[in-house]
């Protein structure tokens, strides 16, 4: 049993050498990322929260980098050329709203959406803004980037679960919001599943990238098998207890254990195979960003509670034209055509569609054709969720520069987001040290939405 021991811990294999790790060739899956804590609570029917047993789930369009207000929701066709930007406005299905050129699929759904213009707040910092929009609380910043508050994804992974049993709570895809999407002291197993490209490197604790086709079994490798192969896991508990000093083992051993239960389930592996959709529909999304989008309603329908989907980056200091001519009209099939198939199968109303990033951007166009960090005004874009649409809240002065009615927070922000889950901001989880902490320190719902 020792030289059994030995040999599992110390090469991280099983007996015949296949790696644990290759065995379910989730290897760019399978290290810290996928929440079973939720899951288990799903299957023995005991989620700390009510709100656990309800079908409410998130979609949050993280535009990384900061989108442009000028150039999406709050166009000021009436300011002077190096305010207003080079786009003009365009009717849309919700009277007196006008968006971007660029923006036609929005356009459509706009009746069913909430744009929220006057959302403000005081922080330039790409990694302390995006911080505090995704977790509700300050923390990192540029120069110290290390999370201190786990997400809001990561926090409905813990409470709530997934919508469905055998599914996943938490899945990011492509890194929007430069990994603040982490579970950060509430442990690994709270971390989103990693799908597509991300870039500003690779935090500690998330997951490379996977798709359909990582949820195999290496050749020669039945099920049968495989549960054979855990059960000489478990007879190594006693000795991972001894030596686990931080959870670290516990949580990977969760995170390995909801791997298998995917691989041999199936349902969301076939969540990620896009090319079961209608032709015609794939078509309307497109490829890229529209795909993903695609994939984030399967994988709602799957049974996910949080998807997150970061659409490029629109930190645009300079040559924003040519950029947001480029962008833009991936980022509107992306969102629209989404809202509008969500509407169609009747998911809407369950399901919280939301776009926003870290600030906005300058009003004033720069020398170099770009605008700066302006995190005194956004746009802010709502749909579904079971909120009342169909309304403008808020409104900005004539360049766009800072509200003017109605404004609305980060901790607002947060509150709106967990609201549609059924969790309120003063619901608790427990930090570090065992203390109660809100999951947001203030913030309310604007009483518009209700």
């Amino acid at each position: 049993m020792l030289n059994i021991i030995s040999q599992f811990a110390g090469k991280n294999q099983f007996c015949d050498g296949v790696s644990r790790r290759r065995m379910l060739q989730i290897g760019a899956l399978g290290t810290f990322g996928l929440n079973l804590q939720g899951l288990l609570r799903a299957e023995q029917s005991a989620l700390p929260h009510a709100a656990a047993r309800s079908k409410k789930s998130v979609i949050l369009v993280w535009m990384h980098g900061g989108p442009s207000q000028l150039d999406t929701f709050d166009m000021k066709p009436g300011a002077p050329a190096e305010y207003r930007g080079a786009f003009a406005p365009i009717a849309t299905t919700l009277p007196g709203l006008e968006i971007c050129e660029l923006l036609p699929e929005h356009a459509k759904v706009m009746d069913k959406c909430t744009v929220i213009r006057s959302f403000s707040h005081g922080n330039g910092d790409h990694w302390a803004a995006a911080h505090w929009m995704l977790t509700g609380r300050l923390g990192a910043n540029g120069s110290d980037r290390m999370p201190r508050y786990p997400s809001m994804g990561a926090v409905a992974s813990h409470l709530l679960g997934p919508t469905q049993p055998r599914s996943l709570a938490n899945v990011n895809i492509n890194d929007g919001g430069f990994g603040f999407h982490g579970g950060a002291w509430l442990g690994v197993n709270t971390n989103p599943f990693r799908y597509g490209d991300f870039s500003y490197g690779n935090e500690a604790g998330q997951l490379p990238t996977g798709d359909h086709k990582s949820f195999s079994l290496v050749e020669g490798l039945s099920a049968t098998r495989v549960i054979d192969r855990v059960s000489l896991r478990t007879q190594l508990d006693s000795l991972k207890k001894q030596i686990d000093r931080n959870r670290l083992f516990e949580q990977m051993d969760a995170v390995e254990h909801q791997a298998l239960d995917l691989v041999l389930s199936g349902q969301v592996r076939k969540a990620f195979d896009v090319s079961e959709e209608d032709p015609a529909l794939r078509a309307r999304y497109g490829t890229g960003w529209g795909e993903q989008a695609l994939l984030a309603r399967r994988l709602i329908q799957a049974g996910v509670r949080y998807v997150s989907l970061n659409t490029g980056y629109f930190d645009d200091h300079s040559n924003i034209e040519p950029a947001l001519k480029s962008k833009l009209p991936q980022h509107d099939k992306c969102v629209g055509v989404l809202i509008q198939d969500l509407a169609d199968r009747g998911m809407l109303d369950d399901t919280l569609v939301v776009v926003a990033g870290e600030f906005g951007h300058t009003p004033r166009i720069n020398g170099n054709g770009g605008r700066d960090h302006w995190p005194q005004a956004q746009s802010i874009l709502l749909a579904g969720g079971g909120y009342r649409h169909g309304q403008i809240i808020g409104s900005t002065n004539d360049k766009a520069e800072f509200p003017t009615s109605r404004k609305v927070g980060v901790e607002d922000f947060c509150a709106i987001v967990y609201h549609a889950m059924g969790l309120k901001i003063d619901d608790s989880i427990m930090d570090l040290s065992g203390r109660p902490t809100h999951l947001v320190p203030g913030g309310v719902v604007p009483s518009e939405l209700l």
